[in-house]
């Protein structure tokens, strides 16, 4: 009995021009693709070189070296005139990373507020994050800038009028007044001391954690916290004979003397961010609350836990693993929106580099700066905010 052997048919390549081929033609578009963006590459660089030769403009980075010869309104770090432009540059990036800090950290506050009341069922309540989200989700951003920069801290008194605040603290139409810090021999170790209690703080939110998950019993995590960081400190500083003093701001006749001013250009520009973004914030919230079960709440109730501990312990620990991704885009909005402090006078990186920019005619140099800078900005806080999400994501077993 003979055995008869099967064989596999090769694959016959189809006949044909090779330009029918759909791997060379793939290629051959990709490789088009290329020399397009290359040659357009090139003729923007030629173009541009060309002009700048016309204009007698040298390029490079050799200007950030030269004298400034300009003041900066507000300023994290000791500036003058005289010094260079590089430094008038890190002065407007401090400043931009204020107000995007600053922002952030009020925004995500508020807007976890207005996003909760929003499901309240308090009618009240519910109604007024209602039109606080819609009033400021439909004006723009430079509007509001304008609202409080012109509607409200513009009308304050002037400063021999100036309203009184708690902590020696004074408010009028040129900013807020408060006592400066003045740090003497020895007040490193009670900076030093705060920097650990936030560490040690850290610590114990960690095992607090752990412990709950073991045992199911909590730890009273907020009260330990605030006792490390507000304790060590105070004690560190009563050891080591009070080295750090204050400058109170003090009324006279025309003026305030004494203590550090916050500029109305912060402040208008700080609140304007902050309530705009929150307002995208709350509805973030709001969707991510929607997006836990309903089953969870009852669930909860059914345990007798309170409505109180019920949001904060159940449905806000889930409802994060929703809200965290689009929250990262507000984020990124608010940075990116700081660049509007231009129209106020604020001295941000956009602000301080556009002076430069007038004074140098380095327009390209300038430009790349700011673009490598926001680039270098947004994608820190995209990583961060990726690995905080990576870290609330649920664990499969």
């Amino acid at each position: 009995m003979a055995i008869g052997v099967t064989t596999t048919p090769e694959k016959s390549k189809p006949s044909g021009s090779i330009i029918y081929d759909p791997q060379v033609r793939g290629i051959f578009y990709q490789v088009l693709t290329l020399v397009v963006l290359a040659a357009f590459v090139y003729w923007i660089a030629d173009n541009t070189i060309e002009n700048l030769k016309r204009a007698n403009i040298a390029s490079g980075y050799g200007f950030l070296n030269g004298r400034a010869g300009f003041d900066v309104g507000q300023s994290l770090i000791a500036f003058t005139s005289d010094s260079t432009y590089q430094r008038a540059l890190v002065v407007g990036l401090l400043n931009t990373l204020l107000v995007a800090v600053c922002g952030i950290f009020t925004a995500t506050i508020i807007g976890f507020a207005v996003g909760i009341g929003r499901l309240s069922h308090n009618w009240l309540i519910a109604k007024l994050s209602l039109a606080y989200v819609e009033i400021f989700r439909n004006i723009p951003p430079l509007l509001v800038i304008f609202f409080w920069y012109s509607g409200v801290l513009a009308i304050l008194p002037q400063p021999r009028e100036s309203a009184a605040l708690p902590l020696n603290m004074f408010l009028n139409n040129r900013g807020l007044a408060f006592p400066k810090p003045i740090f003497e021999d020895g007040s490193m170790y009670t900076v030093l001391a705060f920097f650990i209690a936030i560490i040690a703080s850290f610590f114990v939110a960690r095992y607090a954690r752990k412990k709950q998950e073991a045992t199911g019993q909590r730890f009273p995590v907020l009260w330990t916290a605030l006792g490390l960081i507000i304790g060590l400190p105070l004690l560190t500083f009563l050891a080591t004979g009070s080295p750090i003093t204050f400058d109170v701001p003090v009324a006279g006749k025309f003026n305030l003397t004494g203590g550090s001013v916050i500029g109305p250009e912060f402040l208008s520009l700080f609140l304007a961010l902050s309530f705009y973004t929150a307002a995208f914030i709350a509805e973030i919230v709001r969707a991510g609350i929607r997006g836990v079960s309903k089953g969870q709440t009852e669930a909860a109730h059914a345990l007798g836990i309170r409505p109180g501990l019920t949001t904060r312990l159940v449905v806000v620990p889930q409802a994060l693993r929703i809200i965290i991704p689009p929250l990262t885009s507000q984020y990124l909005n608010l940075t990116k929106n700081s660049s509007l402090a231009v129209a106020i006078g604020y001295a941000d990186l956009v602000a301080v580099g556009g002076t430069i920019l007038n004074q140098t005619g380095q327009s390209i140099e300038i430009v790349t700066i700011w673009i490598v800078v926001y680039l270098s900005l947004s994608l820190a806080t995209s990583l961060f905010m990726n690995w905080f999400n990576a870290r609330m994501a649920l664990v499969e077993r």
